[in-house]
């Protein structure tokens, strides 16, 4: 496995000396390596939509943020945690190389310093990361694992088939769960993210009573809803479910924990099983 770690930390902290007119294709230069992402509109606007810094307008926490992270050397922290993270994977089929794109995330967006935690990533798209931060002293050291949860996704989906039209929401919620758990098996609790912790009580019982009976409901346009949250479907155009914000990865992560406990296997073990094969074995009938 090769991992294309892109230096966009040295693209972008140039870009940030340039004047704001040139920012704007600057980014398009950076981002020009990544393969193709099947959305609509412009590579900027889309970068702003999702929580990207501006390059638009100027901001004095720019620039220290990402030379902060030149300085923490978090895309070497990136590269030796997917390494690792390959290896523990090696039973499962991987593809020859991924590449990896990190951007500086935007402090002032709410969604995603509130919801997201200040971070987030995608791993879905074959043979690619996109992983997104602010450097918070919260985050900054945990970009790397954000990289793994990532990474897991990519390889789930070479030996698990993901098809947009027939997805589940329960295979969509269990892949979030596992990745987590993945994590956690790598490199101990305190690497997971914050989102598998964000629905808690009285909130997470309605969000997993809603989610265990729409369990196979069928197509991607559905299962975001389950696992994001009510806002982020909002966001897509979307019918909103009544599900919290980040609810499905804490569903995810419970039906995981009772699955590996259930079924004796590893979070590594698992990745190559989908959804309704994992909770079979574990005698689990949502």
């Amino acid at each position: 496995m090769e991992f294309i770690v892109h230096d966009t930390l040295t693209a972008m902290a140039d870009l940030l000396r340039e004047p704001v007119e040139r920012r704007p294709g600057a980014l398009r230069d950076i981002l020009a390596p990544m393969p193709a992402i099947p959305m609509p509109g412009d590579i900027v606007d889309i970068h702003h939509q999702g929580g990207g810094f501006r390059v638009d307008a100027d901001d004095p926490r720019y620039l220290p943020a990402v030379q902060r992270m030149i300085d923490a050397d978090v895309l070497g922290q990136v590269r030796r945690e997917l390494e690792r993270a390959s290896d523990r994977l090696c039973d499962a089929k991987q593809r020859e190389s991924v590449q990896v794109m990190f951007m500086l995330g935007n402090p002032d967006n709410e969604h995603l310093m509130k919801v997201g935690g200040g971070y987030y990533g995608m791993g879905g798209s074959p043979g690619l990361l996109y992983l997104l931060a602010w450097p918070s002293d919260e985050v900054i050291g945990r970009i790397g694992h954000l990289a793994v949860h990532e990474f897991h996704h990519n390889v789930r989906y070479t030996n698990v088939e993901w098809n947009p039209m027939t997805v589940t929401v329960g295979e969509h919620v269990v892949a979030e769960g596992l990745a987590e758990a993945f994590v956690r098996e790598l490199s101990g609790a305190e690497a997971m993210g914050p989102w598998s912790s964000m629905v808690e009580g009285e909130a997470y019982e309605r969000a997993y009573e809603l989610i265990m009976a729409d369990f196979w409901l069928a197509g991607m346009q559905h299962t975001s809803a389950y696992v994001i949250g009510d806002s982020v479907a909002r966001m897509f155009g979307q019918e909103p479910r009544g599900i919290p914000d980040m609810a499905g990865y804490a569903v995810g992560l419970h039906l995981v924990d009772q699955a590996l406990a259930a079924t004796g296997l590893t979070a590594a073990e698992a990745t190559v099983l989908p959804a309704a094969e994992l909770l079979r074995r574990a005698a689990i009938h949502p």
